[in-house]
């Protein structure tokens, strides 16, 4: 069934709920009509019993009570009455009923407590349905029989029965061709989207997925289409990454091997030896800074598919102990450091790897001061690392932490990506912005509770 196309299980689910509903009807229906013509049998037997008493019982004098006697006027042709005395030793006489059954109803009727009572029995292979009710005739007790049989109910129930099997099967038969035409019609869009992640799946990604509805595969068609745009922009970054990687590394390479030939050649293009290999060495040093970079962000892509784990560790000794590193390469900037102590749960290496990017970053722009500082909101720490800087480039400001997006003085475009990967990984949040004496960079970062 499962393998089945979707078309044809739609269908058969459509064909089977009918049928199903199709063959409750044919087992209920039949029983429902019965019962509800046995009760319309005793009320119209009911009716004709009272009806016969508002206009009068029959007295001797008229013929109609000699022990038992059925002559008395119909009115309504179904419905028979016929009178009982309550002395079971009078003769019984009737020209529709059996003695035998009169003498058994009469039995029946010495015994009832009511003055009114419904009954059935078997007669031959037919059922009678009939009401007793107890009555006075000429100063005497007796017993009013009033009885249908029911052929009557039988054939009200087989035509209704044979109309409606008629109608079912009819509709049973038509619904078909609509119920094709909705499995296509809900089938049909489900075709769209797999035909949609074929091509996405050989990458041919570059037709938009619309499938024009607002229902639950509307939902689906709509996720489809944010992951193949999701596709497109990691494909366009990917391309842009390796351009940009071979760019970037090129450059130290060249000159690399440029130095290293001069050397060889006898030519010292920096005056002497020692200034010509120190180029060398500091292109060098730049080149392995941009693969350990590379290698760090290939690794934090790793990462982001895994669940954040850490020890909780105070981010101001962190901060502190940082600082003291790259204090001493800028002797000239007045730093400005309030950190409040305050412990958050992660990586403290990756944690330590933001805040050397992000001084890396200031210090390249920092004119005369650099400033850090901590505030506590609920959850949540704001740290705030400002320069005096010149303010960011808006058109930069908006791309500033995407990778190989630089600056005026950018050097590879991949320290404040880094940056963003690891605070993103942390469920923290970062950002930049101009202010009038230069630049800050805001992260909002989680504080540890010990819950």
């Amino acid at each position: 069934m499962r393998n089945k196309p979707l078309t044809f299980q739609i269908w058969l689910v459509i064909s089977a709920i009918l049928l199903v509903i199709s063959l409750l009807l044919v087992i209920l229906f039949p029983t429902t009509l019965r019962s509800f013509f046995t009760n319309e049998m005793y009320r119209t037997i009911e009716n004709e019993q009272l009806i016969l008493k508002e206009y009068g019982l029959p007295n001797q004098s008229e013929g109609y009570f000699f022990g038992g006697n059925d002559n008395v006027p119909l009115r309504n042709r179904s419905v028979h009455h016929v009178f009982l005395p309550e002395n079971l030793n009078i003769p019984l006489i009737s020209r529709t009923l059996p003695i035998e059954v009169l003498r058994e109803i009469q039995l029946a009727a010495a015994t009832q407590e009511s003055a009114i009572e419904r009954y059935s029995m078997n007669v031959g292979e037919k059922i009678l349905f009939y009401v007793i009710q107890k009555v006075t005739v000429n100063g005497q007790p007796a017993f009013l029989l009033s009885y249908s049989w029911d052929s009557y109910r039988n054939d009200l129930v087989e035509t209704l029965f044979k109309q409606l099997l008629f109608i079912m099967t009819i509709v049973f038969l038509l619904s078909w061709i609509p119920s094709i035409w909705l499995a296509k019609y809900l089938s049909k869009p489900l075709v769209v989207l797999e035909k949609h992640v074929r091509r996405i799946s050989k990458q041919d990604w570059h037709e938009p997925v619309s499938v024009n509805r607002d229902d639950e595969i509307g939902k689906l068609g709509a996720s489809i289409e944010q992951m193949r745009e999701r596709l497109v922009k990691k494909d366009e970054a990917q391309q842009a990454l390796l351009q940009n990687i071979s760019h970037d590394l090129k450059t130290p390479v060249m000159v690399i091997r440029s130095y290293s030939q001069s050397i060889q050649d006898g030519i010292y293009p920096k005056g002497d030896l020692h200034s010509t290999v120190q180029v060398i060495e500091d292109e060098a040093e730049r080149l392995e800074k941009k693969i350990k970079d590379l290698l760090y962000l290939t690794k934090l892509d790793y990462l982001a598919t895994k669940k954040v784990e850490g020890e909780p560790f105070n981010f101001s000794t962190l901060t502190e102990e940082v600082v003291e590193r790259f204090r001493w390469t800028r002797p000239d900037l007045d730093w400005h450091v309030n950190a409040c102590s305050l412990f958050i749960k992660g990586d403290r290496e990756q944690w330590s790897k933001v805040m050397e990017n992000l001084l890396e970053n200031q210090l390249r722009y920092a004119k005369t001061t650099i400033s850090i500082s901590f505030k506590k909101d609920g959850n949540y720490a704001k740290l705030t690392i400002g320069n005096d800087g010149p303010p960011i480039e808006p058109h930069v400001l908006e791309t500033l932490f995407e990778p190989f997006h630089k600056g005026v003085k950018g050097e590879f475009g991949i320290g404040l990506s880094i940056v963003k990967r690891v605070v993103a990984y942390h469920y923290a949040t970062i950002w930049a912005e101009n202010n009038r004496n230069g630049v800050d960079f805001h992260i909002n970062i989680p504080l540890f509770t010990d819950k």
